[in-house]
């Protein structure tokens, strides 16, 4: 008999690898959980682009669908708002750059349907070479590191109070501790590789 995770007498913060577990071996409760926990913070993403309702819900169901697709590489499950934050972000930028090249053009007067506008192409590119190669360095750190790198860095913000008592450091030790975890961000061999 396999057994199910109650996911309403588990804190939030505890829950999530258990509930990203259940997700991941096709729970439909866990599912839905995840769904119910983590559509509004999609929400408060795609409001700070003023996406029309339709790109909006474009958007949530790329997110949901990316995340089925991925959730088994994720390899720590709190970093799950995270992901879901950034990957939220980037969807909602491609939108609207998406928006901002749409053109409507008379195909027998115009001259510049055959031109290729590069510079976007080549933005793109090393925006996803400079993501990749930060998350590749972020595999490079300890967990703890990374976790307090996630943390710091997360959308919406935690504030130090909250990520000493997530991570059991004091909140004065963070700040220090955030510039080393950085120093040696920049030295892992995926950033370095970057940046040669």
């Amino acid at each position: 008999m396999t057994s199910t995770v109650d996911f309403d007498r588990v804190s939030p913060f505890n829950q999530l690898p258990e509930l990203v577990a259940a997700a991941s071996a096709g729970q439909p409760a866990a599912w839905s959980s995840l769904v119910e926990r983590f559509t509004p913070l999609i929400s408060a993403v795609t409001h700070r682009y003023r996406l029309a309702p339709s790109d909006v819900s474009d958007v949530r169901q790329t997110v949901w669908l990316l995340l089925v697709e991925h959730i088994e590489e994720l390899r720590e499950p709190r970093a799950l708002p995270g992901w879901i934050a950034t990957t939220t972000r980037n969807e909602a930028q491609r939108v609207l750059s998406a928006r901002r090249r749409v053109r409507l053009v008379d195909p027998q007067i115009e001259s510049t349907l055959d031109r290729t506008d590069h510079a976007d192409l080549d933005e793109n590119l090393l925006r996803q070479e400079r993501q990749a190669a930060v998350h590749a360095g972020l595999d490079e750190l300890r967990l703890e590191h990374r976790d307090l790198l996630i943390l710091l860095f997360a959308d919406p913000e935690f504030s130090y109070h909250e990520i000493s008592l997530k991570l059991g450091i004091p909140t004065g030790s963070i700040g220090p501790t955030r510039a080393r975890i950085l120093r040696k961000l920049h030295a892992t061999d995926a950033v370095r590789a970057l940046a040669g």
